[in-house]
């Protein structure tokens, strides 16, 4: 039996990236064999093992036969005569096709260190193409090494559109999708993720709500990139750099815009009521890709609210608190941040604008605070029960609102700068 680090953790030490989990692969043993020595097994479509010690996956060699459509169409061979060659060779990129053997060297049979060097993500083989899901996950690593100066093959992008084209990525599950999706939201280039499956035309095939967005333009007095796909591309990485690694924040400001594509033709660069139009799409999205509730809740508050957030020095005293409670906000203090965060990475998610002010995205939080400091409690001596008790309770949170904007203006604060107490246009 011989054991080769594998995958990921020695890409990642070629990279000189931080080390991730560890993977072995396991040549010359059988299912039995490593029952015997104390691993546990795991896997349940082919052979993992978790070792007895340290609880690091260990999986058989392996070759996969392509059996039938679909990303689990396949018929798996771990038989101890499998070589550690022929597990690499079923591996979807030469970066990540590197073993390690227990004295340091590496097995690299099909470049993978070249690769890494020259900064090109490449597939191994032809097998690559009985997977639909390696074109997303093409997408989701170029999410996370774009900013380390990745690029995509010319040949793997061929082989992609081959693919897409065949209509292999109708079969993936709807969970897979989103697997793969939220983890490019949690990476530092998210936008690298859509461009990566826009040049093969696998956005469409798996969000053809963002797909439509492209060459849909804005007016460039307010969206200089006048392109809202491409809108949407900035204020994802700005998601992803105000929020690292939020993946909530990051899905909201992919779908906040989605009512973009449903405008009129007649009206356009305008894009009146679109935070509107785009209520139903995103529920659409959320429904087809199974989201959870906490991302699904979100992207819609985000989606309906993002204008009023924008213009919120111009709100009512009673107009924020309606919308704090139509936000689940006095429940749900850390969606009101989330809300903040959105919007404000959709203000600066614009070209030539990052480093735009946007005094907003505090002030939310601030007079939510201000308002939610006021509780039934507060009230209670009153005597009032049922509708009548609410009703004062919000006039107590209005009240409290109008007291901490009265405080901002005369107890020292800056107040909002000419031109940022204006809503940014749609």
């Amino acid at each position: 039996m011989e054991i080769y680090l594998v995958g990921g953790a020695v890409r990642d030490r070629l990279l000189g990236q931080p080390a991730g989990d560890r993977d072995f692969v396991v040549v010359g043993s059988t299912p039995d064999a490593m029952l015997a020595q104390g691993f546990r097994a795991v896997g349940r479509d082919f052979p993992v093992f978790l070792h007895p010690d340290t609880g690091e996956e260990h999986a058989l060699a392996r070759t996969e036969r392509k059996s039938a459509r679909g990303h689990r169409g396949f018929v798996v061979d771990a038989a101890p005569t499998v070589t550690l060659e022929e597990d690499l060779g079923r591996r979807d990129f030469t970066i990540n096709a590197i073993a390690e053997r227990s004295d340091g060297s590496l097995v690299d049979p099909h470049d993978g260190q070249r690769d890494i060097q020259a900064r090109v993500l490449r597939h191994v083989g032809p097998a690559f193409a009985e997977d639909p899901l390696r074109v997303l996950r093409a997408a989701r690593f170029m999410a996370r090494f774009a900013p380390l100066g990745f690029s995509v093959a010319d040949e793997t992008t061929a082989l992609m559109r081959e693919m897409v084209a065949g209509g292999e990525l109708a079969e993936l599950v709807p969970e897979r999708v989103w697997q793969e999706l939220v983890r490019a939201l949690r990476s530092k280039k998210p936008s690298a993720f859509l461009r990566t499956l826009r040049d093969c035309g696998a956005l469409a095939a798996v969000l053809p709500e963002v797909d439509a967005l492209y060459g849909v333009p804005q007016r460039p007095e307010y969206h200089p990139e006048v392109d809202t796909g491409v809108h949407i591309e900035l204020v994802c990485d700005m998601a992803a750099q105000l929020a690292p690694g939020d993946d909530e924040v990051g899905f909201a400001a992919l779908v906040h815009d989605l009512g973009k594509a449903l405008t009129p033709a007649n009206e356009l660069p305008r894009h009146i009521q679109h935070e509107r139009r785009g209520v139903a799409p995103v529920r659409t999205l959320c429904e087809r890709l199974r989201a959870p509730a906490a991302h699904r809740d979100l992207a819609l508050v985000a989606c309906r609210e993002h204008l009023n957030v924008h213009r919120l020095a111009e709100l009512r005293d009673q107009t924020v608190h309606d919308l704090l409670t139509r936000c689940d906000g006095f429940r749900r203090p850390e969606r009101i941040h989330r809300l903040a965060t959105v919007c404000e990475a959709d203000k600066r998610g614009r070209a030539g604008l990052a480093d735009t002010p946007y005094p907003q995205a505090d002030e939310l939080v601030r007079l939510r605070d201000a308002a939610a400091a006021v509780t039934g409690a507060d009230i209670a001596d009153q005597g009032l029960q049922g509708p009548a008790f609410g009703a004062a309770l919000r006039e107590a949170r209005i009240a409290a609102i109008a007291a901490a904007r009265t405080l901002r203006t005369t107890g020292g604060a800056v107040s909002p700068g000419p031109g940022e107490t204006a809503a940014p246009r749609s």
